[in-house]
């Protein structure tokens, strides 16, 4: 099963409208999406406009693969439950998000070699037709890793200023 989502703030339409169009090519019957609050219907998918976060959990888990915008929300989530996952970034220009962050995430992510990209929507009718190469890059802890918590907590001890017009934190330790 697929399972597409474009998050919890708004409709990313460029993609859904992508994958409803692969779907209905290839005759799949295994997507299911989450699309948001949107005027547009897709004619070749399972749909819901949201998912309480007890039922996505349960269709991740369910899942083959996630197709995503490229939230931290929804990749953190793919890699916690050690599912593949191809994102698709929003765009600033397309005003589908305020800027690019979306854009670098996918980037460094990929990077990484944590996420596959679509950059556009041919692309990601490309990279769908080869759903069944793509594998799980790992599991990663829903917890800050003992590392991140000792380096934080060494910032936070640390004696004098942290930046030039920031005053000692005095009182945190």
């Amino acid at each position: 099963m697929i399972l597409v989502t474009v998050g919890a703030q708004m409709p990313f339409d460029r993609m859904t409208r992508a994958v409803d169009a692969w779907a209905g090519e290839r005759g799949r019957r295994d997507v299911f999406a989450q699309i948001g609050e949107t005027d547009f219907r897709p004619q070749h998918l399972e749909w819901t406009p949201f998912l309480e976060p007890e039922e996505f959990r349960a269709r991740v888990e369910g899942a083959d693969i996630l197709v995503a915008h490229a939230g931290m929300g929804s990749i953190l989530t793919a890699l916690q439950a050690g599912k593949p996952i191809l994102v698709m970034p929003r765009r600033g220009d397309l005003r589908e998000t305020r800027n690019d962050h979306q854009v670098a995430t996918a980037k460094r992510f990929l990077e990484m070699g944590r996420v596959e990209v679509a950059f556009d929507e041919d692309e990601l009718k490309q990279k769908l037709d080869k759903l069944d190469a793509l594998r799980a890059a790992g599991t990663i802890s829903a917890w800050a890793s003992p590392e991140l918590l000792g380096a934080i907590r060494d910032f936070i001890n640390a004696e004098g200023p942290v930046g030039p017009t920031s005053r000692r934190n005095e009182g945190v330790r």
